[in-house]
């Protein structure tokens, strides 16, 4: 397949929130643009309410897993206290 760059700006906060988007929806930029300007194209302007009902559709899916990370790298975080505060306090040594 060949492919063809396109490039296209945005302010900070749009792009940060089409990373956020693209990655707890397990996706890349790249598909995720494409897919919408597929969606676009192929519906014209479309429905507005289909439009939020598939994003809400896409966040209900994405914000679990966001909570799922977030909830593990917390207590990766309190492990790694632990260790510090156990080689502060002279206890065990840890690898």
């Amino acid at each position: 397949m060949q492919t063809e760059r396109v490039t296209f700006l945005t302010t900070p906060d749009h792009k940060a929130a089409l990373d956020a988007f693209a990655v707890g929806s397990g996706r890349s930029v790249g598909h995720v643009v494409r897919e919408a300007t597929s969606q676009y194209i192929a519906g014209g302007e479309g429905d507005e309410q289909e439009a939020l009902a598939l994003l809400s559709h896409e966040i209900s899916l994405a914000v679990p897993r966001m909570q799922a990370d977030m909830r593990e790298a917390i207590a990766s975080i309190e492990r790694a206290n632990k260790v510090v505060d156990d080689i502060l306090a002279g206890g065990t040594r840890h690898p």
